[in-house]
């Protein structure tokens, strides 16, 4: 490989500079397209390591009736005149039909996926239907009386007997497709085909919704949950985690099997609606009446819910809250005028109604919207985002041993009674009742190097610097300690960070000053505090420090950290660590020196085999590694914008120090569509990929990487082509524009943490031991995938890591990538563990969370979120930029 000379002017790479460079004359970008990929089909399986005995979540699948076709119809449900969505009302019309027609449909069963599609094994007597179905329900009616001789409202008072409500609905039926069961046993055997697989797996994914639905399961696409108190995990809030479980078909090695595994949904906790409020709010009494403030949360938070009210029994869906508290709201009301029996009307307050007319008593609601009545029905999903306490409050309360999982999961398959399922039996399909034998093995530890070269061998996955120093501890001469009104003693702090810095090797002056926050300035709003904050600083100090040490009021989500982090980041160009002490202790102030020293540009520790370097296929050519995500805002929020972020490795041959690049896109866009973004002017390239590849060049001696390896986060298998059409297509692109002609060689691998495999080990009862492999009989049949546990589950249930090869140019072999990706899990600079999926993505996933919190999304009106959504087109925020002084430090760690 020939190494570039001298300064930019020697290679094609530029500087990163503000004005990217021109394209040369002779290159049109345009005109090089970039080649099409297909999914990477298994070359071989790894060798290397201890052979480990395992098992697996997936029970075996026999189909005996390999020729059933089921026949796809579409369901179109009318009333009328007009179509009306069949999401909620289709099963019961469907159910009703059945019962109904059965003899019309030849006694033949099928399964309804709740909206447009049911199936059948077999065709049905003819290709098109309409059926007419009376749906009835029941409400209480109560009956009129006159307690004190004056008027009273006609249909009200005492509660003595039923009436039914009925509507006439017309279904539909007609003919779509047929979808062969054979397309399974060919997938099995390898076969590529057209997506007829995946289409047959998802009939039988709709057989077991469907059978969970009649048992009266809330359905979360292919989870289920049955509605029982045993299996609720009160997570604070008026909040709970539902348990159930998660089943999906799948093609392996092995066959085709069923995916079983514990799930958790999150629900609201039934009950009257205020006592909701109350937990979710956080206010202890009712005090509120008049609270505007108050109201406007209640109002977006009560949105949509379905409530059943006390008084008539029946259920409604809540679209908003009346402007007016109940004795202030008057409706029309026809009373009996005396004996005469004639009505008028009259205006009457909702609070009059209840208490003089129907004798109710209101507890909160008189000078409230009228919401005493109303009680939370049970299964409704909580889809808004849990705070730091909910969560670990469900991880603490949902957690499994190992052996506890697997009684669980073999109770759930054996109690569901699948063999009993008229449509599954049709198709002669049979579950298993026991957990799928796999082979494993465990690999070697990776061996790293600390300070004085001295040589770390990890131990389960967790190693230490108990006397031992960091590998390339940085100086740090000018810095200072800020407070934001924590209780804690902020000069003890820096003199115990000093002392333990002493001992790892890091040289730390004494703070050039100590900073507390005015107290009058804490009541403002955060970026008023921040910019408080800096004045002092700025009339404290003689220029800006080389760091920052930042104390919070608050652990986490504290309304500081973004305003603070964008003023350091973005505006000054300033290092910082924030904390939180609650217990300072030596390990405590050790993990904070690991990710101030990274952030300055320090080595915590390397691989072994990183320095000097003997990573095979990587030693001895330029090679960038990137770790792409996406991380998106909390559900039901269509407002806030998509980050992206790309990592890039720097300093090649390494692998253990990353650069980051972050935009914002698209809220809830998945494809990253920054990472080549040329300008208006058409010579000019503003995108992730090109300022990655100018300081991979800039930071290995003028050299240019010939190999680029994408480690991508957060895909499903439906979008597997997409990240090589897309993505993959716009980093050629970025290459490119360069002026490079000849494009690397690339391999492309998808790391998942989202799926339901686990893996056990079948004579212990403990979890896999860390750097366990799987990549036979549970894998894809086809493709390039395998399963890895690098660390160590201390508590619960290890998830593996599912690696998705879908592109490897570069021809490593399975065992060379297997321990590659072994590595990653060790470089990973903030703790001193292997982490569970490789480091660039975990620092991917960290620049992202970091600067998304540089803008503000302020909850938006009722209306104006509305009018965004419905728009389709949301302009998207721009992120600010980092300051050019810290734009190449590890800021995520």
């Amino acid at each position: 490989m020939e190494k570039a000379r001298g300064t930019e002017e020697a290679g094609k790479f530029p500087s990163l500079s503000p004005s990217p460079p021109t394209i040369p004359s002779n290159v049109n970008p345009e005109s090089m397209k970039p080649p099409k990929y297909s999914i990477a089909s298994r070359q071989g399986v790894g060798t290397s390591g201890k052979q480990i005995s395992l098992l697996a979540n997936h029970f075996k699948v026999s189909v005996n009736a390999t020729d059933a076709v089921f026949y796809q119809y579409t369901v179109t449900i009318s009333s009328e005149e007009r179509v009306v969505e069949s999401k909620g009302i289709g099963r019961k019309l469907v159910d009703r039909l059945y019962k109904t027609y059965s003899s019309e449909l030849a006694g033949k069963r099928f399964a309804y996926d709740g909206e447009k599609s049911l199936y059948t094994v077999g065709p049905l007597p003819q290709n098109k239907f309409e059926f007419t179905i009376v749906l009835e329900e029941s409400f209480a009616k109560h009956e009129s009386r006159n307690p004190d001789g004056d008027g009273s409202p006609v249909g009200t008072g005492k509660r003595t007997k039923h009436s039914y409500w009925s509507k006439t609905y017309k279904v539909e039926l007609s003919y779509s497709a047929k979808i062969p069961l054979k397309s399974i046993s060919l997938a099995l055997k390898g076969v590529e085909s057209d997506n007829s697989c995946q289409d047959a797996l998802r009939v039988l994914d709709i057989i077991l919704r469907q059978q969970a639905a009649n048992r009266g399961c809330l359905l979360v696409r292919q989870s289920f949950f049955q509605d029982d108190s045993r299996n609720y995990v009160d997570v604070g809030g008026g909040v709970l985690g539902l348990r159930g479980f998660h089943s999906s078909f799948r093609p392996t090695q092995g066959g085709l099997s069923l995916n079983m595994d514990v799930s958790t949904t999150m629900i609201l906790k039934p009950g009257p609606v205020m006592d909701f409020l109350k937990l979710n709010l956080n206010v202890n009494d009712v005090r509120f009446g008049n609270d505007a403030h108050f109201w406007l949360k209640a109002k977006r938070l009560l949105k949509n819910m379905r409530i059943k009210t006390t008084h008539r029994n029946m259920e409604f869906k809540i679209i908003g809250l009346s402007e007016k508290p109940c004795a202030e709201q008057f409706f029309p009301m026809k009373v009996k005028n005396g004996d005469s029996g004639e009505g008028q009307t009259v205006e009457i307050t909702v609070y009059e109604y209840f208490t003089k007319h129907c004798g109710i008593e209101l507890t909160y609601s008189a000078n409230m919207p009228c919401i005493d009545l109303c009680s939370l029905v049970s299964l409704q999903r909580y889809t808004k985002a849990l705070s730091s306490n909910q969560r670990a409050s469900l991880v603490e309360k949902s957690r499994q041993k190992p052996r506890d999982r697997i009684r669980t999961l073999t109770d759930a398959v054996r109690s569901n009674q699948y063999g009993e399922d008229p449509v599954l039996s049709a198709c002669g399909i049979s579950i298993g009742k026991e957990l799928t034998e796999v082979n494993g093995r465990v690999l070697e530890t990776p061996r790293l190097k600390v300070g004085n070269r001295e040589d770390c061998v990890p131990r389960n996955g967790r190693w230490n610097f108990n006397n031992k120093r960091l590998l390339d501890p940085k100086k740090i001469e000018r810095w200072i300690v800020v407070n934001f009104s924590a209780r804690c003693d902020i000069s003890r702090i820096s003199r115990d960070l000093i002392s333990c810095g002493r001992n790892k090797g890091i040289e730390m002056e004494r703070p050039h000053t100590l900073i507390e926050e005015d107290r009058q300035t804490a009541q403002a709003s955060p970026p008023a505090r921040v910019e408080a904050m800096f004045e002092q600083i700025i009339a404290k100090l003689p220029g800006p420090p080389d760091f920052i040490l930042c104390v919070l009021p608050v652990r986490k989500n504290s309304d500081i950290y973004g305003p603070w982090k964008k003023k350091c980041l973005s505006d000054i160009g300033i290092v910082t660590q924030c904390i939180c002490p609650i217990k300072i202790n030596d390990q405590y102030l050790t993990n904070v020196l690991l990710k101030i020293n990274a952030k300055l540009g320090g080595m915590n520790s390397l691989l072994e085999i990183e320095h000097p370097s003997n990573l095979p296929l990587i030693k001895d050519i330029p090679t960038l590694i990137l770790g792409m995500d996406v991380s998106h805002g909390s559900p039901g929020r269509s407002d806030v914008p998509s980050i992206a972020a790309v990592v890039g490795s720097r300093y090649w041959p390494l692998i253990s120090k990353y650069r980051a690049s972050v935009r914002t896109q698209s809220p809830k866009e998945e494809m990253i569509n920054a990472l080549y973004k040329p300008l208006p002017n058409g010579n000019s390239d503003d995108g992730i990929i090109r300022e990655l590849l100018v300081d991979f060049y800039k930071t290995s001696e003028g050299r240019k990487p010939k190999q680029i390896i994408v480690f991508r986060d957060g895909v499903s298998e439906s979008q597997f082509k997409q990240v090589l059409d897309i993505e993959l297509e716009q980093i050629i692109k970025a290459y490119q524009h360069l002026g490079e002609v000849d494009v690397p060689k690339f391999t492309v691998i998808v790391a998942q943490k989202n799926h339901h495999t686990k893996l056990f080990q079948a004579n212990a009862p403990e979890n896999v031991p860390p750097g366990t492999v799987v990549d036979t009989k549970i894998v894809h049949p086809r493709n390039y995938d395998f399963y890895m546990c690098a660390h160590a589950g201390m508590i619960g249930t290890s998830r593996p890591a599912h690696y998705h090869v879908l592109l490897d140019e570069i021809g490593f072999s399975p065992n060379d990538l297997q321990n590659l990706i072994h590595s990653l899990s060790y470089v990973y600079q903030r703790s001193t563990t292997a982490i569970s999926i490789v480091a660039p993505i975990c620092y991917a996933h960290l620049a992202a969370q970091q600067m998304g919190q540089f803008l503000k999304f302020d909850e938006l009106s009722e209306t104006s979120s509305a009018q965004m959504t419905s728009a389709g087109s949301i302009p998207v925020q721009d992120l600010p930029r980092l300051n050019q002084k810290v734009a190449g430090s590890m800021f995520f760690c």
